[in-house]
């Protein structure tokens, strides 16, 4: 009961720090869609003014070359999945980190996308993962693994199978260890970007792997049953670099 609290507690939190707007109603399509996110709240006006929002289309041609490598300290971890009403995600009580630049992020949360929200050369991917990490003075970092539908992914498999439809939570039946849902390559495209939710707050830091993994169609269709759209389309550059890492 008492792990229970602590990561309903967590997630209640990471809500906050990640800029939801308690009240405002938005979504993916229409009026609340995207497009008019900025006019829905003045905590929502990042989204309109912004100028380093994310996603956006990687350009991999031009990206510059830099030595900093990802390192990853996760370990296994209980937690709960959560419909927040705009995706699923996994909050995670002590799920460990990651290291961006010689700076430890612990790992907060990870949710999921349809289509995935961020571009390689205008390709498109079916599905992503976000991973949220937050550093001790409360930098934001992100991982994002894109996903192509193939064999079933057997890490996620508990997951997806047990996603609530509606809004609301449930633990998660076996701890789980982010790791494993990570490819080999943590070679990846770095950018500096902001929450692709409301209200779009910048000065987050992206690093979205090279390497996609896969999942079954029957894994996509059961997540596409709940959320069929819940991406936020690419965003300009306006002359952002990106970086390329191995």
């Amino acid at each position: 009961m008492i792990k229970k609290k602590i990561v309903f507690a967590l997630c209640i939190a990471t809500f906050a720090s990640l800029g939801f707007a308690e009240g405002v109603h938005w979504g993916y399509e229409g009026k609340i869609g995207p497009s008019n996110w900025g006019d829905l709240s003045k905590e929502f006006a990042t989204c309109k003014t912004g100028q380093v929002q994310s996603p956006i289309d990687i350009p991999t041609k031009s990206a510059v070359k830099v030595n900093a490598t990802i390192k990853t300290n996760y370990k296994v971890s209980p937690g709960e999945i959560i419909n927040n009403g705009h995706t699923i995600q996994v909050g995670l009580a002590d799920g460990g980190s990651a290291n961006f630049g010689s700076i430890d992020y612990k790992i907060l949360q990870f949710h999921f996308h349809t289509p995935a929200e961020e571009k390689v050369d205008s390709k498109s991917f079916p599905f992503n993962a976000h991973l949220v990490h937050k550093s001790a003075d409360g930098k934001l970092a992100v991982i994002g693994v894109l996903f192509n539908e193939g064999k079933e992914n057997t890490s996620l498999k508990n997951v997806l199978a047990n996603m609530p439809a509606k809004e609301g939570k449930v633990a998660l039946k076996n701890p789980f260890n982010v790791a494993s849902i990570l490819p080999a390559s943590l070679a990846y495209y770095g950018y500096a970007g902001s929450l692709t939710t409301p209200g779009c707050s910048e000065g987050v830091d992206f690093y979205i792997l090279k390497t996609p993994v896969e999942l079954s169609p029957q894994q996509l269709a059961s997540f596409k049953k709940i959320f069929p759209l819940n991406a936020r389309p690419v965003m300009p550059l306006n002359g952002r670099k990106v970086t390329e890492g191995s």
